[in-house]
């Protein structure tokens, strides 16, 4: 699905908080699984940031999207890929 957004995909976390410190991405879409750092230990490095930028989740994890933690720490949106979890976010995006 096309939404007109430009996006940019980071190997590790650590290339994430130096994009949003920066000002380089306006949102973070990311799963809980990273190269360098769990996605809850990335999200908590971005709520300490100055710049505050929108977080969704996308994960396969059934528990975690029930889970309020994520929740608790800010995250704006806990997706479950299932069939139609694009057409999910397209929504959150528009």
């Amino acid at each position: 699905m096309e939404l007109g957004y430009k996006s940019e995909g980071y190997a590790q976390g650590e290339e994430v908080v130096k994009a949003v410190r920066t000002g380089e991405v306006l949102c973070v879409i990311t799963g809980l699984e990273l190269a360098d750092m769990s996605g809850e230990e990335l999200i908590k490095r971005l709520t300490v940031l100055p710049r505050k930028t929108p977080v969704l989740v996308v994960t396969s994890n059934e528990e975690a999207v029930q889970s309020k933690r994520l929740e608790a720490l800010g995250v704006r949106a806990t997706i479950l890929k299932t069939g139609n979890w694009k057409e999910e976010l397209g929504k959150l995006l528009n």
